[in-house]
């Protein structure tokens, strides 16, 4: 395939994650991150931009450029966000995560 089909599939994927993700559930975010991905790929530009977007923004950009690596960790990066979006929606009594997190890291750091 051309440099310019695998950047028109990939604005297509992100289009079907933008109209699939009010549909329950988390499907839009990772469609719109194939779609993301297949762009990134195949075009200099959009690359450009990202690095910009990136360096103006490295929090928000993180994920993506984890998950554009060779070998993504996706569990680390899985679970990283969500710690993130639960420190941001939760007040701290319910955050689960974080309790499951420190449980796990006083277990490992009693076993050695």
């Amino acid at each position: 395939m051309k440099r310019y089909a695998w950047m028109t599939l990939g604005a297509v994927i992100v289009v079907l994650g933008v109209v699939i993700a009010p549909l329950p559930g988390p499907g839009g975010l990772p469609v719109v991150v194939v779609g993301l991905m297949l762009i990134l790929r195949h075009s200099f530009k959009a690359r450009r931009q990202f690095v910009r977007f990136a360096h103006a923004h490295p929090r928000m950009a993180y994920p993506i450029r984890r998950l554009l690596r060779r070998d993504p960790e996706f569990l680390k990066i899985f679970w990283t966000q969500m710690l993130r979006v639960e420190r941001l929606i939760l007040p701290s009594r319910l955050r689960i995560a974080s309790r499951i997190r420190r449980s796990l890291f006083k277990r490992r750091t009693a076993k050695r």
